[in-house]
């Protein structure tokens, strides 16, 4: 395959890595009465919490990137998704500690939101 190739398959991971944001931040939102949807989030809430927090497992959709840029010829960055593009992009002056605290804050508002779900049912729909 081209450069051309690998660069634009790395380009495409981008919004992968957009969209696993987003169902990590709003899936609460999405998995009211649904069961498998709302497993499936705590299990991504969880492994996300691991791959933020640890420096092992890293984020296959952060490999998947690097290595494809590696073949498209670009230097590929080093760190996670989050704290490369969050913090070049939106948050350039901002700690990586706080970006990877609040990615946190994040995981255990959502969390919380079920375990809110869970002892208040009525309330919260979990059943």
């Amino acid at each position: 395959m081209g450069l051309k190739v690998y660069h634009a398959m790395a380009v495409a991971v981008v919004p992968l890595h957009l969209l696993w944001n987003l169902w990590i931040i709003c899936g609460a939102m999405l998995t009211r009465r649904r069961r498998t949807l709302r497993w499936l989030h705590i299990v991504s809430l969880v492994y996300s919490l691991l791959i933020e927090a640890l420096p092992w497992p890293p984020c296959p959709l952060t490999l998947l990137e690097a290595w494809l840029e590696a073949r498209a010829g670009v230097t590929p960055y080093h760190g996670s998704f989050l704290v490369h593009y969050l913090e070049a992009i939106v948050y350039p002056d901002i700690p990586v500690s706080w970006l990877i605290a609040g990615a946190g804050v994040v995981c255990a508002f959502n969390l919380g939101v079920y375990a809110f779900r869970y002892y208040h049912p009525a309330e919260g729909g979990w059943r």
